[in-house]
């Protein structure tokens, strides 16, 4: 039986995708089923004086409206609203807890009716009287009020004082706005109630994390309540917290005790998380050869005035750069918005992006090839701590991706290369994330027929979870793929962490692997039992499950079918539940590198620009499917694309508001936009990262990107353009 694992395989669930088969959150329908529309405040800051729900009573078909004065009983302490993914310092957000704004579009109301449509004219009706209060909304006109956090990168050398002694320096401020998740599929959560236990369909990232926000909520106890969300379309980070519809539902659900959906439109949720803006200032000294002497990187970021997000947006110049002398900083400030989140690759792919611009441009200083600085800059260990890596293969990538690109054919004049009316420009970047891994338990049960169930409480969020795991469990369990079903999205399942972080593959194909050893070895025993065993004295690790039968390695003829082994054994089944728990070894760095080469072409008279191809070569350890992996890392250099050229979330800083709160004035790159991408799998085996040598994806496609195509875009115009998105009337020359 061929190996499944490293082929591309198409998706076990893309059957019940395409025909609808899938349910996802907002599609559970049961009898009875209630119908909730959000309310929103129209402030940003203030307090509610007056709520008047007697024109929305008065509908026909309308059944309660629940505010903060007549809501089912919730948690008053603030630990109760934390959850796994939660900043550390800070209160979390409280749906209709009390009286106070802290946002515009925060959920003041809930209107609950026999369908949507009414709920939604009974929304209209709700009328409400604020006392505002003086907002802030605007980081550049707020910079002063930025406040140090810590950060886990420590500063070496003397960083300023290298700086100025230094023979080339180069220093700017980058900036990239607020950025908004937009999934295809809105956030929805279908609460039901049914003797005495609360089941809740909810669009998340990690279904046993809103399990136990809710028990904390609500003051449940954890097996009254069941958290299921089997698919999702689309999360990007916004899942990984719980979201406040599925609080509303679950209040309107305890209010009614009847089953209560509530789906957000695409403008509410512009209310929920967000990629912080923010604006980072690198400087870089070198020498007249070409290597860093310093580097500074100081990063202003967006949080809420009621919690501290942040993530590392400064430190991953120690995992690309050597450098003697380095410092790093991370700022906040506090504005009258909801809180910043995680949004694919957070930190990296906004740090990244300002780093690897500023090296681009330390190269034109320099006067030499943006690759060939990187390589003279290159670092084998960790800067910040002084370790080696599992495995770097980042040089590899640079050269794949140089030779399939055409780079040795660039001419770095910048406005020297042409295509009719356009200017061309090529631009490249590094990108790099962590192989992150977390704990995760899985429990398989196979069948005397030769079918296997492979179990855990993790989420697929459309990269392919469903997938890679029956591959791997195919492989491990010697049975067709077909053979295999995956169950996941079920907070009663085996514990597993939230699907983010590119950690999902590396922690539950481990766990599947150690899950199937167990049920070899019980299989082995009941192999040893049959009469005449030829197994007789063999150890779990000297036989292998291969094509429904559990053979010696030595000797592939000393086998027992799984059947006759169960059968023999009066076993209709084995059922093991194993965890896959990372070791604590802090002996290597562990991360995914990547080089991006990218072409532009600009019309030289109305400073329309064109991302025409694309090249990024990736180093991530084993690649599980190299079909669902592809589409992984395309996925991200679209979105790269879109960071560099088209998204951005526009405020009116005087009402606190969104302005561009949908998918028609909020831009993203369509398929006009997009042409030829290529992608490299550069070959890096790795033993030490974990047994499978599973190192993750999800985040590494879109890092670097913005920075190659910014680059690119210098190059073909001549004009450096730092604030993004890069939009015409940035490039275009006016005499």
């Amino acid at each position: 039986m061929a190996s499944y694992i490293g082929t591309a395989t198409s998706r076990v669930d893309g059957r019940a995708k395409v025909t609808g088969e899938a349910k996802y959150a907002g599609e559970f329908s049961v009898p009875g089923l209630v119908h909730g529309y959000v309310v929103d405040s129209t402030i940003p800051k203030g307090r509610i004086v007056r709520i008047d729900t007697s024109g929305a009573l008065g509908i026909a078909g309308v059944i309660d409206v629940l505010t903060h004065r007549n809501r089912p009983p919730m948690a008053d302490k603030d630990d109760a609203y934390k959850d796994d993914v939660a900043p550390e310092k800070g209160s979390p957000y409280r749906p209709l807890y009390d009286d106070k704004i802290q946002f515009t579009g925060q959920p003041v109301a809930l209107v609950l009716a026999e369908d949507w449509e009414t709920a939604r004219v009974g929304a209209s009706q709700v009328r409400i009287e604020y006392q505002k209060e003086p907002h802030v909304t605007d980081l550049q006109a707020e910079r002063s009020r930025a406040f140090a956090i810590d950060v886990p990168e420590k500063p070496r050398g003397d960083a300023e004082k290298a700086f100025a002694s230094a023979a080339v320096r180069h220093a700017a401020e980058y900036s990239i706005p607020t950025e908004h998740h937009n999934p295809m599929e809105l956030f929805a959560s279908t609460a039901i109630w049914e003797a005495g236990q609360l089941t809740v369909y909810d669009k998340t990232q990690g279904v046993q994390n809103v399990q136990q926000y809710l028990c904390k909520v609500f003051k449940l106890q954890p097996g009254a309540v069941r958290v299921m969300s089997p698919y999702m379309g689309g999360g990007f980070g916004a899942g990984l917290r719980p979201q406040y519809q599925v609080v509303l539902a679950v209040l309107g659900a305890n209010a009614l005790r009847r089953p209560v959906r509530v789906m957000l439109t695409r403008a509410q949720m512009y209310a929920l998380g967000y990629r912080p803006a923010s604006i980072e200032r690198l400087a870089l000294g070198a020498s007249s050869s070409g290597t860093l002497d310093s580097m500074q990187h100081e990063a202003i970021a967006v949080t809420s005035q009621f919690e501290e997000f942040a993530r590392n947006d400064t430190g991953w110049g120690n995992l690309l750069y050597k450098s003697p002398n380095a410092k790093f900083e991370h700022k906040l400030v506090k504005l009258d918005l909801p809180t910043s989140c995680d949004m694919r690759a957070p930190g990296a792919a906004t740090g990244v992006y300002a780093l690897e611009c500023a090296m681009d441009e330390l190269a034109i200083a320099l006067k030499t090839d943006p690759v060939q600085l990187r390589l003279q800059c290159y670092s084998d260990r960790h800067q910040g701590e002084d370790l080696p890596y599992t495995s770097k293969q980042l040089r590899e990538c640079y050269r794949q991706g140089a030779a399939a690109f055409g780079w040795d054919k660039r001419n770095a004049e910048p406005r020297s290369m042409r295509d009719g009316s356009e200017l061309v420009g090529w631009g490249m970047a590094s990108g790099v994330w962590e192989a992150l891994q977390m704990p995760a338990t899985v429990r398989i049960v196979l069948t005397a027929n030769g079918h296997a169930e492979v179990a855990t409480a993790a989420s697929d969020i459309g990269t392919g979870t469903y997938t890679i795991m029956a591959q791997v469990a195919a492989d491990m369990l010697g049975l067709p793929i077909d053979n295999i079903s995956v169950k996941l999205g079920d907070s009663t399942l085996p514990q597993c962490p939230v699907e983010g972080g590119s950690w999902i593959a590396s922690s539950v194909c481990n766990a599947i692997a150690n899950t199937a050893r167990a049920v070899r070895g019980d299989l082995l025993e009941l192999a040893k039992a049959t009469k005449d065993s030829p197994l007789s004295g063999a150890g779990v690790d000297d036989v292998a499950l291969v094509d429904g039968r559990i053979a010696s390695k030595r000797d592939a003829n000393r086998a027992v079918s799984i059947a006759s082994a169960m059968q023999s054994g009066k076993a209709e089944r084995i059922t093991r539940e194993e965890t896959n728990m990372p070791a604590e070894d802090k002996s290597h760095a562990r991360n995914v590198h990547s080089a991006i080469f990218a072409e532009v072409k600009v019309d030289e008279e109305l400073g329309v620009i064109r991302v025409t191809r694309v090249v990024k070569a990736v180093a991530a350890g084993r690649i599980l499917n190299p079909r669902t992996a592809h589409s992984q890392i395309m996925g991200g250099v679209v979105w790269g694309i879109g960071m560099a050229l088209h998204e951005e979330t526009l405020y009116d800083h005087r009402f606190g508001r969104v302005m561009n709160a949908n998918i028609a004035e909020y831009h993203v790159p369509v398929n006009a936009d997009i042409h030829d991408i290529k992608v490299i799998f550069v070959d890096e085996p790795d033993e030490m990262v974990n047994p499978l040598g599973i190192k993750g994806l999800g985040e590494i496609g879109i890092v670097g990107v913005a920075a190659a195509v910014a680059n690119a875009v210098y190059h073909a115009t001549g004009k450096r353009v730092r604030d993004l998105p890069i939009t015409l009337d940035k490039v275009v020359q006016f005499d």
